[in-house]
């Protein structure tokens, strides 16, 4: 099923002009371990400036939209939670604006799902998106596509960003983390 909504939602940004790339746990399925996921999360390459194309995306393929306040809640939180009701899994639009993940979405992997092809982010910007997010889970999935890949990642695409990133106050120590993690595999 969450494959099957992937796939529709990737035709549907496609058939709009809006380009995407698929974040999270359903990419750590690509590039890491198997994991229980029941939600997709989705970058796009457009600002809260193109809220309507996204609630029409919404109802076309009939997802609910989560907040009561939806336009205010994406443009103070660049993030537009929906829901498939019947398998109520979960899919949050994250707005961007940002020239990483301008960078980001040119990088990204097509891969087919059903004969469709759907854009995931790249096998480091993964790794970059869950450092920021920094949850445990988070650098066990780093872990994992450290192990699976780590003769084909690109490390100084990541510590750059890192580096970058790690200008911000709360993500400080973000490049001697991904080096702790790196070390340990």
């Amino acid at each position: 099923m969450i494959e099957k909504l992937i796939k529709e939602i990737a035709r549907c940004l496609d058939q709009r002009d809006i380009p995407y790339m698929i974040i999270g746990g359903q990419a750590v399925l690509v590039y890491g371990r198997p994991r229980l996921t029941r939600d997709i999360d989705i970058t796009l390459g457009v600002d809260t400036d193109k809220f309507e194309l996204i609630e029409d995306v919404c109802k076309k393929l009939k997802l609910k939209i989560l907040p009561e306040s939806p336009k205010d809640f994406a443009r103070k939180t660049r993030v537009l939670p929906a829901e498939e009701p019947e398998s109520k899994i979960r899919v949050d639009f994250i707005f961007s604006f940002s020239e990483y993940e301008k960078q980001a979405l040119k990088r990204t992997k097509r891969l087919e799902i059903d004969n469709y092809a759907v854009r995931f982010a790249s096998c480091e910007d993964v790794i970059i998106h869950k450092m920021v997010a920094g949850r445990a889970i988070d650098e066990e999935d780093v872990k994992s596509i450290l192990i699976k890949h780590k003769g084909s990642i690109d490390f100084e695409y990541i510590k750059r960003w890192l580096l970058e990133f790690g200008k911000i106050p709360e993500h400080k120590r973000l490049l001697a983390k991904f080096n702790r993690l790196l070390k340990d595999v």
